[in-house]
């Protein structure tokens, strides 16, 4: 995730809340090929915001580093992994 501007995130395993240590990122919904159209969201002084797309709760955890989650599986990472 270092590698990337904005953190993505996504709601593949349909909790309710996801944690995450960035207040700027993007909402993709599901996994692609199931993906909304990725936006931006900021929540600004607030600390946590909805999704107006697939309405997951996010929830701003200072304790988190930048980029990562909780739960970690709903980072979504887009880079290919190498081939062996």
């Amino acid at each position: 995730m270092a590698d990337k501007a904005v953190p993505h995130f996504h709601n593949e395993p349909g909790v309710a809340v996801i944690h995450v240590g960035s207040k700027e990122f993007m909402c993709i919904g599901a996994k692609p090929p199931f993906d909304h159209p990725h936006i931006f969201l900021d929540m600004g002084v607030e600390d946590e915001i909805i999704c107006q797309y697939c309405s997951t709760l996010y929830r701003y955890r200072p304790t988190l580093a930048a980029g990562n989650a909780d739960p970690a599986i709903c980072v979504w990472d887009d880079r290919t992994p190498a081939a062996a």
